[in-house]
């Protein structure tokens, strides 16, 4: 009989599930939806019963194609960042507050001066940013207080799908480097944001590196899924880490791109040299021993997908692409700025929105889908710039996501890089990684990396165009110049979105 490995990817709009064989074969795969609540401007909040629910389906639809015997190890990967409170009975106290909520601004400068910003950045890996877990918490202390004095564990969403398959609280180092609350070059809890924050270390999980095994479905979790007690479960890692892994980015200076709903610079590094001002996030790596740089900007294919389901719905995304190709480059000096969900890299502003700039009578939709695909990979580019500041300069970079599978946007983005682009023969990404992490886990491969190897392979790569590049080097300067100028802007028109 064959062997399986299952990875599971909790992401902000599905839980899907898929499963790998001997040879990192792509066997079945499964999905269900979540729903996205977003009831006050900068809230972003789901039901973490409906993250578990979902996840049981896709096994149990996925275990009628393959014998749950077989199965030999499952991974875990999924949104990060997010807050799940659990009360002493396994409850959850109220809606999980996701990774794209904006809400605990002050919290994060209000921690960020107690601790010292430089000496904060450099014992967590990153600024202190509302995005991030510990803000969260504190915000439920100051705002939920009936709430708070509930909470008996706090997980990340990934970690709340273990505890149900399995009534384990343990999280990998990976994903829980975006607490907030990890001494990220330790690879441990910090005693020290513990006590500043006044936070039990009780609630924190227990760690683990990724693909080491840290826990076991259950006999109940086992008659909801399909799965066999006692499979071993590995530690997992975030959706970011885990897509690294699913793209091979796994060798220290190795770098991807992903332009999906959110964008994501990833680089590969063999040691912890946080970035000195704190502008990108450094936290540990899928593999033991490595760590990662990771630039993020909130809105990226996103801002596509906002623009078709608002104004265009009637028109498919290949439509899209070729009313695209219908512009020149610079959409005839109209600009978009893609902060529709705040920013986080390189401006850490919860109030940054997104705008059109340059309208005239002479633009039309055409204009618009192409100044939102070069506005996306503009925000893109100004994380690459954080990273060469670095002394990172990749000579190529995988690209995934919803952009890699547009050729002119996927043009676009390559040209605004200078930088040659591939894809590697998968689309799975994170639950792929999550895969992979299983297999090594249950020693199917000696490593990550040996893994990665032998499975992932660059089938499609798109060099920049002499033209585009320095056209677009001419634009880039002016989308630079977008952000500066309408920043006070935002301030003064915050307090208009009342919902």
């Amino acid at each position: 009989m064959s062997s399986y490995f299952i990875g599971i990817d909790v992401s902000t709009t599905s839980s899907k599930a898929l499963a790998i064989d001997e040879q990192g074969h792509i066997t079945h795969g499964e999905s269900f939806p979540h729903d996205l609540a977003t009831p006050r401007p900068l809230w972003a909040e789901q039901d973490p019963e409906q993250w578990w629910s979902a996840s049981a389906a896709t096994l149990r639809s996925l275990l009628e194609k393959i014998p749950a015997e077989a199965v030999k190890a499952i991974g875990l990967t999924g949104q990060m960042l997010g807050l799940t409170p659990v009360d002493k009975d396994g409850h959850v106290i109220r809606p999980a507050i996701l990774w794209n909520d904006l809400r605990s601004g002050a919290q994060c400068d209000a921690i960020t001066e107690q601790f010292g910003a430089h000496a904060l950045w450099q014992h967590i890996g990153s600024m202190l940013l509302p995005g991030m877990t510990l803000p969260k918490i504190i915000w439920m202390r100051e705002h939920e207080p009936d709430n708070y004095a509930q909470i008996a564990k706090v997980m990340l969403p990934k970690d709340f799908v273990r505890f149900r398959l399995s009534g384990a609280h343990v999280t990998d180092i990976a994903d829980g480097s975006g607490f907030g609350l990890l001494d990220v070059g330790k690879r441990q809890w910090s005693g020290e944001m513990l006590a500043l924050a006044d936070i039990p270390r009780a609630w924190l999980p227990e760690l683990c590196e990724s693909p080491d095994i840290c826990a076991y479905v259950s006999e109940e979790a086992a008659a909801l899924t399909g799965l066999i007690a006692g499979t071993p479960i590995v530690g997992g890692a975030g959706d970011q880490p885990a897509q690294a892994v699913g793209s091979g980015i796994v060798e220290n200076g190795q770098t991807s791109l992903t332009v999906g709903t959110s964008g994501v610079l990833f680089t590969s590094a063999d040691r912890y040299l946080p970035d000195e001002d704190g502008r990108l996030h450094t936290f540990c790596h899928a593999i033991p021993g490595c760590w990662c740089y990771l630039g993020v900007m909130q809105s990226a294919a996103g801002s596509l997908r906002w623009l078709h389901d608002e104004i265009l719905p009637d028109r498919s995304y290949d439509a899209l692409n070729k009313m695209v190709g219908s512009v020149p480059r610079g959409a005839n000096g109209l600009l978009f700025a893609p902060y529709l969900s705040g920013e986080r890299h390189p401006y850490p502003d919860p109030l940054a929105r997104g705008a059109f700039v340059g309208f005239t009578l002479r633009h039309g939709l055409a204009h618009m889908v192409r100044s939102t695909m070069e506005g996306v990979a503009f925000g893109m580019r100004d994380l690459v710039e954080i990273a060469r500041d670095k002394d990172i300069y990749p000579p190529s970079a995988a690209v995934s996501g919803g952009a890699a599978n547009s050729p002119i946007w996927r043009q676009i983005i390559t040209d605004v890089m200078n930088m040659p682009l591939y894809t590697v023969n998968t689309t799975a990404g994170g639950a792929f990684g999550a895969a992979i992490l299983a297999a090594v886990g249950a020693e199917a491969w000696p490593d990550v990396p040996s893994a990665c190897h032998a499975l992932i392979q660059q089938v499609d790569t798109t060099q920049p165009d002499a033209t585009g590049v320095e056209a677009y080097e001419r634009i880039y300067a002016a989308f630079r110049q977008l952000y500066p100028a309408l920043k006070d802007l935002f301030v003064t028109i915050a307090p208009l979105d009342e919902g």
